[in-house]
């Protein structure tokens, strides 16, 4: 089954469906092995992982699409993505979607902040009059080559304009094609609930630690009536505080012994990885060329053993 087609799928579910934000190719293959169905990457954890900079458009689109990429190669989940504001205009997004489909999302989201955008918890946002997004929307649409993949609209209107304006918006994105909406920042429960009873489409929470929305466990979202939910950012906090962790030890005392019970062993590491996999493959292609080559050899062998005796 496609991964698009499977994302379809799990957004149909009953159960809401949990989207883990990866920071990079590594923590996609932990996300897959810790048995989760789908998972996201924000150009927050893109930021931070390839430039350690603050998500305000300094990756080109390029850039995102050879690393969603990457994590598409390390991971079998299907993958949401961070389609930006599009990088411009509708040539730009239509250009957007197809590399990100060439790199094998399974879904990616367009929003309509003014370019250079902020992270969406950040302030001073400003977005574009809804018709530009409208025209962005219909030049993701037209662009997608699989029809299976996800076209998720995001508004970051209810910061600028006020929930009021952010619902219209939402419900004129579902009206030009979107398939999944999301309302970023909502500020309380009953907005939350606003949201997903105003708008006829599934919509998608943003669960960001300390951020301006209620951090509800994923039952409470789907009680309220949300669809998925992404937890973009905790792989992202979690890694920085790890490896700083660790640092400060090896900066202090010299070695990393105090800190062993936060590592990975060295077997450990390479069975994540799939070293072992890997050397089994290895060696399948040594057997196989070997095999053939020795086949060969022999029929070459007898070639010349029956021109021997001809002469």
């Amino acid at each position: 089954m496609k991964r698009s087609t499977r994302f379809r799928e799990l957004l149909r579910a009953p159960e809401i469906l949990v989207l883990p934000g990866a920071h990079d190719a590594l923590t996609a293959r932990i996300i897959a092995q810790a048995g989760f169905d789908a998972y996201t990457a924000g150009g927050y954890s893109a930021t931070a992982s390839l430039l350690a900079a603050p998500d305000t458009s300094q990756l080109t689109m390029s850039e995102l699409a050879d690393y969603y990429a990457r994590l598409h190669d390390a991971s079998p989940l299907p993958l949401l993505a961070d389609g930006d504001t599009g990088f411009g205009g509708t040539t730009n997004v239509a250009r957007t979607v197809r590399a990100f489909e060439r790199a094998g999302v399974a879904a990616l989201f367009i929003e309509d902040q003014v370019f250079p955008k902020r992270c969406g918890h950040m302030e001073g946002k400003r977005v574009v009059p809804a018709i530009e997004m409208v025209e962005k929307l219909k030049a993701a649409l037209d662009a997608r080559i699989d029809p299976d993949l996800v076209i998720m609209a995001r508004t970051d209107a209810l910061a600028v304009n006020g929930l009021d304006d952010a619902i219209e918006r939402a419900q004129l994105y579902q009206e030009a094609g979107a398939d999944l909406l999301f309302v970023e920042a909502p500020c309380s429960i009953e907005q939350m609930r606003r949201i997903c009873t105003e708008i006829d489409g599934p919509c998608l929470a943003n669960n960001i630690e300390a951020g301006k929305t209620p951090f509800l466990t994923a039952g409470e979202l789907q009680e309220i009536g949300y669809a998925a939910v992404a937890f973009p950012v905790s792989v992202t906090y979690a890694v920085t505080k790890a490896v700083r962790g660790v640092m400060e030890n090896l900066r202090r005392e010299g070695t990393t012994a105090g800190k062993q019970e936060d590592l990975l062993s060295f077997d450990e590491f390479n069975s994540l990885i799939g070293l072992q996999g890997l050397r089994e493959w290895e060696e399948g292609c040594r057997d196989f060329a070997q095999r053939l080559g020795g086949s060969k050899l022999m029929q070459a062998g007898t070639s010349e053993e029956e021109g021997e005796l001809r002469e």
